[in-house]
Order: C-alpha cells, then sequence, then structure tokens
C-alpha cells in the first residue's frame, strides 16, 4: 500500500487540492448548521418575527425544513450524479445554496424565511451526497479515509465559522433593543458566498474517472487518473487501477444483465430508465440491500448521539443551562465550533491508520457518559441555576466534552462509511440514499428538539445517552473495517462475490479486460526494473497483486 498522513498527502497533491475544493460543500453543510440557531436569539431577529421566538413548533418548523430540502436533494443526487455526472450535480447543488442564502436574507415575513431555508437544504443535501462519493472516487485506497474526511472538516469549519460570523454580528447596532437587522441579515449573507466560488471553480476540476468507465469513455478515464496519480498513462499502476475499476464496472453490468434480464432488456439504452432501474436493482439484491441498509443505520445512529440538537440550538441549550444573555450564549456556541475544528484535524490524520471501527466506538462510549453527566446536572440543579452556577458551567464543559467525542470518531467516520462500501453499480445511489438517511433523521432531530428541551427536560439528554451507546453496539456487530482497501475490493470485505458462479464471472471479466495478465506480468511488463524496484519497495504491488 502507499503512504498514508503527510507523506502520502505529498504524493498525491493534486488529488488533495482537488478534493479540498470539492469539500466547500462541506463548508456550506456546516454553516447552513450553526447559522441559525445563532440567529434566533438575537434581539433583532426576535423583534422582526416574534411569532417564531415565541413558538417552539414553528422555531423547530424553521430549521428543520432545510433538512426536508436536505432529504429531497440528497436522494435525487444518486440518478443525477449518474445522468448529469458528479460534478454537474454539484453545480446545481452550488446554485440552489445561492437562491436559498440570499432569499433567507432578504426576507421580510416568514414565508420567504421558509423558503430560502428549503432552497438551501435542496442545495447543500444534494453537496452532502456527491461531494463525499466523488472524493471517494479521485483518492487513492490508502488517501480515501482522509480525503472523504475533509468533507466533514469542511463541515466543521462552516459551524464555526457561522457561530463566530453571528457572534461578531450580535454587536451591529448594538447588542440591546437598537440592534441592526444587519445583525441576523449579514450571516445569512455571508453563506452564499462559498456556494459562488465553488460553482466558478467547478469548471476546472476533473470527472471522476469511475463515472467516466461508466459511461464507456474509456480513454477519457485513463487520462483523467494518470492526471490525478501524477504518473503516466502506461505506468503499471495507473493501468492496473484503471483496469480494476473497468473490471469492476463490467462485472456489476454482466450480474445485473444475467440476475434480472427482463429489466435489462425493458429499460434499453435509456439512460433515464436505466438509473431509475438500479434502484430495484438495490432491493431484489440481498447484498445491495445490506449495504444500503447499513449506510442508513450509520446516519440514523449519528444523528440519534444527538449532535445537531447540539449545533442547531447551542444558545438555547446553554441558556438552558444556566447561561444569561444572548452574547455570553452565542461566546460559548463560539468555543463548540472551535473544539468541534480542532478535534476534526488530527481524527482525519489518523483514521486511515487507526481505522474506522475503534474511533467509532470509543466516540460512542464518551459520548454516553457526557450525555449522562449533563442530564444529571440538568435534573438536580435546572430548578434554580442561579444557586448553582458551578454545576452550570460543569455542564457546559461537558458538552464540549460531547463535542470532542463526536469530533474525532462519528463525524468523520459516518461519512466516509457511506462514500465507500457500495459497488460501482450502486455507488452513487446507494451513498445518495446513505445521505438522505442523514437528513431524514436530522429532519426529525431538528423538529423535535424544541420541544423535547421544554417538555422532558433532562431527559433529553438521557435519550441521547442510550442511542449514543446503542450507536457504538450496532458499529461493533455489524460494522466490517474497511481502511485500506480500495473500492473494488469492498465486495471481499461485505462478504460478496463467494457463490462460484460469481467468482467465475468476476475472474473471467478479468481476464477480458486484461488485468489478470497484467498482474501475472507485473510491473516489468510495463516500466523498467528500477521502477518495479521502487514499486516493490512502496508496497504498491503487494496491494495491487491481491486483486
Amino acid at each position: 500500500m502507499g503512504h498514508t498522513g503527510v507523506k502520502g498527502l505529498m504524493k498525491n497533491k493534486k488529488v488533495f487540492f482537488i478534493s479540498m475544493f470539492a469539500s466547500f460543500g462541506g463548508l456550506l453543510y456546516g454553516y447552513q448548521q450553526g447559522v441559525l440557531g445563532q440567529a434566533v436569539v438575537m434581539n433583532s431577529f426576535i423583534r422582526d418575527f416574534p411569532e417564531v421566538h415565541n413558538s417552539p413548533s414553528k422555531l423547530g418548523w424553521l430549521t428543520s425544513v432545510l433538512q426536508l430540502g436536505g432529504w429531497v436533494g440528497s436522494l435525487s443526487s444518486g440518478v443525477f450524479g449518474e445522468v448529469f455526472s458528479r460534478k454537474h450535480t454539484m453545480f446545481a447543488g452550488s446554485l440552489w445554496v445561492v437562491l436559498g442564502s440570499f432569499l433567507a436574507a432578504g426576507a421580510r415575513n416568514t414565508s420567504y424565511l421558509y423558503a430560502g431555508r428549503l432552497c438551501t437544504g435542496l442545495g447543500v443535501g444534494t453537496l452532502s451526497a456527491i461531494g463525499p462519493l466523488y472524493n471517494a472516487e479521485l483518492a487513492p485506497p490508502e488517501m480515501r479515509g482522509f480525503l472523504i474526511a475533509l468533507q466533514q472538516l469542511t463541515t466543521t469549519i462552516g459551524i464555526m465559522l457561522a457561530y463566530w460570523a453571528a457572534f461578531g454580528s450580535n454587536y451591529i447596532g448594538g447588542t440591546g433593543d437598537g440592534q441592526s437587522d444587519m445583525a441576523w441579515r449579514l450571516p445569512m449573507i455571508i453563506q452564499g458566498l462559498p456556494a459562488v466560488i465553488l460553482c466558478i471553480g467547478l469548471f476546472f476540476m476533473p470527472f471522476s474517472p469511475r463515472l467516466l468507465v461508466n459511461k464507456g469513455k474509456d480513454a477519457e478515464a485513463l487520462k483523467t487518473l494518470a492526471y490525478l496519480r501524477n504518473l503516466p498513462e502506461d505506468h503499471y499502476l495507473v493501468q492496473v487501477e484503471y483496469l480494476e475499476i473497468k473490471s469492476d464496472y463490467e462485472f456489476e453490468k454482466a450480474i445485473f444483465d444475467k440476475r434480472f434480464p427482463k429489466l435489462s432488456r425493458d429499460v434499453g439504452n435509456s439512460v433515464w430508465r436505466r438509473e431509475f432501474a438500479q434502484y430495484s436493482n438495490i432491493f431484489r439484491s440481498k447484498d445491495n440491500f445490506k449495504r444500503v441498509a447499513l449506510a442508513s443505520l450509520v446516519m440514523f445512529f449519528q444523528q440519534w448521539t444527538g449532535i445537531d440538537s447540539i449545533i442547531y440550538y447551542a444558545p438555547i441549550i446553554f441558556q438552558s443551562l444556566g447561561l444569561t444573555g444572548s452574547t455570553i450564549s452565542l461566546l460559548a456556541s463560539g468555543v463548540v465550533g472551535v473544539i468541534n475544528v480542532a478535534t476534526t484535524v488530527p481524527a482525519i490524520y489518523y483514521i486511515d491508520r487507526i481505522g474506522r471501527k475503534p474511533l467509532m466506538m470509543t466516540g460512542s462510549v464518551g459520548m454516553c457518559i457526557c450525555e449522562t453527566v449533563i442530564g444529571a446536572i440538568v435534573a438536580t440543579c435546572a430548578s434554580d441555576w442561579s444557586k448553582h452556577v458551578a454545576a452550570g458551567w460543569v455542564a457546559v464543559v461537558f458538552v464540549w466534552l460531547y463535542i470532542i467525542n463526536f469530533a474525532y470518531s462519528w463525524g468523520p467516520g459516518s461519512w466516509i462509511l457511506i462514500a465507500e462500501i457500495f459497488p460501482i453499480s450502486i455507488r452513487a445511489k446507494g451513498t445518495s440514499i446513505g445521505a438522505s438517511a442523514n437528513w431524514m433523521n436530522n429532519f426529525i432531530i431538528a423538529f423535535v428538539t424544541p420541544p423535547m428541551l421544554s417538555g422532558i427536560g433532562y431527559g433529553t439528554y438521557l435519550f441521547f445517552a442510550f442511542w449514543s451507546a446503542a450507536g457504538g453496539v450496532f458499529i461493533w456487530f455489524c460494522i466490517p473495517e474497511t481502511k485500506g482497501k480500495t473500492l473494488e475490493e469492498m465486495d471481499q470485505v461485505f462478504g460478496s462475490h463467494t457463490a462460484a458462479e460469481e467468482l467465475e464471472e468476476f475472474a473471467r471479466v478479468q481476464e477480458r479486460v486484461g488485468l489478470t495478465a497484467l498482474i501475472r506480468g507485473g510491473p516489468a511488463a510495463l516500466v523498467g526494473s528500477s521502477d518495479e524496484e521502487s514499486l516493490t519497495k512502496d508496497g504498491v504491488v503487494a496491494h495491487f497483486s491481491k486483486v
């Protein structure tokens, strides 16, 4: 296997910078998560929209309508990503964010606020599904977790920027009754700027090699792969990786035609019909359904740790823990943003070394403990925080510790898993379904959190503590370790291709596309002996010999 971490980054600078830019979608996703919760505690927002401030259900709807749009955007991106390409789908998502951001920023009534949040949700939902998929398909296997996790890092940066932008804009016109409405409008305006930059930058980014193979554009796929790896097209590693992708695609297509001959004939050459037919392939194949179910459950447990109840309503939660005044609660929320980023940075560095499972199980234990402690403090002290100021700050500290435990584990780990576990034939659709599960559960969390906080108080934290622990048990028993595996090796990880006829078909496909002959010949068949020695030293030949 090639180098991971900083060494791997230095060998793959081109892929790193492309992936970083593609992860702007994560920045937008994070920013919209944090921005509304900051705005609703500002005096100018309360003055402009008192009906939202005075109604937990209306506040829940204003927050959750974005998640509803995100669910639609992420689910539809599976088809659009195949028909129009990954990068064109990201472009459309960025345009939705631009429209939604400025609708919300210029809102004079709640209808415009709702419309802006819905449009923004469509955009960030699309980007949340396609961004990690695009990064996964560009990345070499030893760097894939690192590069996909950039999405989570930029998400945490977006949350932090939203918190601190709101903290700064809170002083426009003062923090009292005379506060300017630009205090809450400016953070909404800022939200649209990264989307504009992403729209422009996408014109200069390559198409996914795996998508190009899927479209029959083999020459362009090989050229793009060589460009991404900084190697000539006839280099052994480029050829092997290209033929791995080609053989996996040919195998999945052959199996689909073999299993569902009538369905295959019915869809013919219609791109749209074939794409929608692939959704039925998810439910007709036990292996495909298993992976989609696991991806959806990963996102279910990620959301029911309660993370977005903290992210969306941090100022309100901190006020409920005894921090009086909007400025202090906004400041405490800003600390959440800083901690989130600071913990995610080392996590994306180590996740390809330590693995997904150990980090996610450890994070589940940590989150469960923190939420249990917070629940106990609220249960005993919430009746009069003025007499329990120190206890209130202890609860705040445990909220920060909870964020740490999420940021190094379920934050990056969940998005990496849903981007890497699917076969090529359903990868875009599987990833979009996994992301849509995140958004649907996100929608429910955003809607029920305000009534839960006002209705059951400390029970809210104990409820989420239970699900945090359950998530760790789920990872232990149900999710295999995927670190260091190529996307084409995921079938073996999940026990697919085990039937004798499938193994025979897979071998025939590998031989037909030339992969078997190339691996048998080794690097010497394409490169000189000095290159062969270098490849063997780096361990990449041993890695590819497993195909």
